[in-house]
């Protein structure tokens, strides 16, 4: 059995759909779900869900390796950032080279870094009169969306989208991709390159 652990900052939408598809997967468990807010409604999720779940402050996570000792502890050999709005430690990537993967909600390498995620992005995108947006699952190196991109897919943006439509379309497309990724990786050790369009209608 392969535990992996999910970080997560908010509501925890595409940790619920993690959760979901691991739940009876013979081979791959959610273990444990790290949040640096306690009152995160993601940590509620995971206790429903029967899980594990760690509150972590910011001078234990950046200048202690009690994390690690932790994550060791439970034999977690995969993390997954959904919605974690924290730099990751150099320690932290050390420890798990390749085995950290985050999902952008844009098309990297536009509209990544400091600050942006979630509506910030989707704001940013509208402005810009962009015609098209989406994902992108990277690793995670020492630098906010700078890793290596492992796939992308993207949605059709219409000239009267709002960001909160741009929003529900390239959630649909997390909620949808995120998960079978992370299985991939973490079976087969390989990565597909995925960059076609698709359109999302808002539901």
């Amino acid at each position: 059995m392969k535990n992996i652990a999910i970080f997560a900052s908010g509501t925890g939408s595409n940790a619920a759909k993690i959760v979901a598809y691991f739940r009876n997967n013979p081979h791959i468990q959610v273990r444990l779900i790290v949040s640096n807010r306690s009152e995160a409604p993601v940590l509620n999720m995971a206790r429903a869900a029967g899980i594990e779940t760690l509150v972590v402050w910011k001078h234990e996570f950046y200048d202690t390796q009690n994390l690690l000792q932790i994550l060791h502890a439970r034999q977690i050999v995969f993390i997954a950032l959904a919605g974690f709005l924290w730099l990751i430690p150099d320690y932290l990537v050390r420890a798990y080279p390749q085995r950290i993967v985050n999902i952008h909600p844009a098309l990297l390498p536009r509209y990544g870094g400091k600050g942006m995620y979630g509506r910030h992005v989707h704001e940013a995108v509208k402005a810009a009169g962009e015609s098209e947006s989406g994902i992108t699952i990277h690793y995670v190196n020492e630098r906010y969306d700078e890793g290596d991109i492992i796939f992308q897919k993207k949605c059709i943006l219409e000239p009267n989208d709002t960001s909160e439509d741009i929003a529900h379309k390239v959630q649909a497309l997390e909620h949808r991709y995120f998960a079978p990724l992370i299985e991939q990786l973490l079976l087969s050790d390989s990565a597909v390159q995925d960059t076609n369009s698709e359109t999302i209608i808002n539901s």
